[in-house]
């Protein structure tokens, strides 16, 4: 079988879990650190771990910014993963504002620390608003590991699958049409995470319908 899951590797953050995870969930992952190697995939992963300014300059430095945007105009399975969902958005406000994808509509801005303890860490219940594909043989009320200090705001709400409650509910499962993004880390989410994980791999190119 040849490998059909890209893993993007744009030097943030380890990405040796989400690789196993995605071996467990029934995947056959390989990194790839340019366009040129992304581009024989079927579906492709955007993890990341770190602040979103580096983590666009890091794409932008590979050729990743301008692959990326016509992989989901070609309605071709995408899966943003904590960092890498908040760079599917518009706007980043990490240390100033900075552009991002602009694959969904919405920015990312910070969790108060004035509020509750900051970055959210730990496990928290994701509430799914819909019986999308993602979500397939998940409860409406799953836990999954979370870890971050900034949330999505101001998106869509039809491009809103799951939400999370953390100082306020925000969107922690995103997605139009194949391009898709989860807040938490389904590598470190137990058998909830490899279902989301191996539900991706279901998606196929174009697929679904975009809301």
């Amino acid at each position: 079988m040849s490998r059909e899951t890209c893993v993007i590797d744009y030097g943030m953050g380890n990405l040796f879990s989400v690789v196993k995870a995605l071996e467990v969930a029934g995947h056959l992952p390989y990194l790839a650190s340019s366009p040129s190697e992304a581009l024989p995939a079927k579906r492709i992963v955007l993890p990341g771990v770190g602040a979103f300014g580096e983590g666009m300059r890091h794409l932008q430095e590979r050729g990743f910014v301008s692959f990326l945007r016509e992989w989901s105009d070609r309605r071709k399975p995408l899966l943003g993963i904590c960092l890498g969902l908040q760079l599917l958005f518009e706007v980043g406000e990490e240390f100033g504002p900075h552009e991002g994808l602009g694959l969904l509509s919405g920015k990312v801005v910070p969790f108060s620390p004035d509020i509750s303890k900051v970055p959210h860490v730990g496990w928290n219940q994701v509430h799914f608003l819909e019986n999308h594909p993602i979500r397939e043989h998940l409860p409406d009320m799953a836990e999954f590991y979370f870890v971050h200090s900034y949330h999505v705001w101001d998106s869509r709400k039809e491009d809103v699958i799951g939400t999370t409650e953390y100082q306020e509910i925000f969107p922690s499962v995103v997605g139009k049409g194949t391009t898709l993004g989860v807040q938490f880390h389904p590598e470190k989410s137990q058998d909830a995470g490899i279902l989301i994980l191996r539900n991706f791999g279901k998606v196929h190119h174009a697929s679904l319908s975009s809301h």
